[in-house]
């Protein structure tokens, strides 16, 4: 690993991961999907667990567990216009901070954060915060997103529709 330090003495691969979550907070901000999928690597997971305590996504009940597969039918749901949540998505603005790196090297980043996710509909507001894990795969086509896990703090709580991505 590169140990030259930027962006105020975060660490380049972490300062390149930062950057990559925030574009991808944007993709979704933007309900621009397609794009988003891009960013996924082949064998990368999409997940949304209920219990904030599992590691084990495939035994447990998940609010999204997603492949590629997974993730393309998603996005043709929320995109078709057929699914009534979707039809009426509400827009969303998400801040995401408070970095800290799980693990850095030149190949493989994997960061915890916080976000905090507002939608806007029907002249409601709604909050999601959640505590999210990236494990980014740095390639030569540039980095993929290897696994994103997003804990919701109030995961076992009943959850309104979810008409977008977290």
């Amino acid at each position: 690993m590169n140990q030259q330090d930027t962006l105020q003495g975060i660490p380049d691969q972490m300062a390149r991961a930062i950057a990559f979550i925030w574009k991808e907070a944007e993709l979704l901000d933007r309900k621009d999907y397609a794009t988003w999928q891009t960013l996924w690597s082949d064998d990368g997971y999409y997940v949304v667990p209920i219990d904030q305590e599992t590691t084990d996504f495939a035994a447990t009940l998940n609010y999204a567990y997603d492949n590629a597969h997974m993730r393309k039918i998603r996005i043709e749901r929320l995109t078709s216009g057929h699914a009534m949540s979707a039809v009426d998505a509400a827009a969303t603005v998400r801040t995401v901070s408070r970095f800290a790196p799980v693990h850095l090297s030149d190949e493989l980043v994997e960061i915890n954060s916080a976000q905090v996710l507002v939608g806007y509909k029907r002249q409601q507001h709604t909050m999601f915060v959640a505590n999210v894990t990236h494990r980014l795969r740095f390639t030569a086509q540039g980095p993929k997103i290897e696994q994103k896990v997003v804990r919701l703090i109030n995961s076992m709580d009943s959850l309104n529709a979810l008409g977008f991505l977290l």
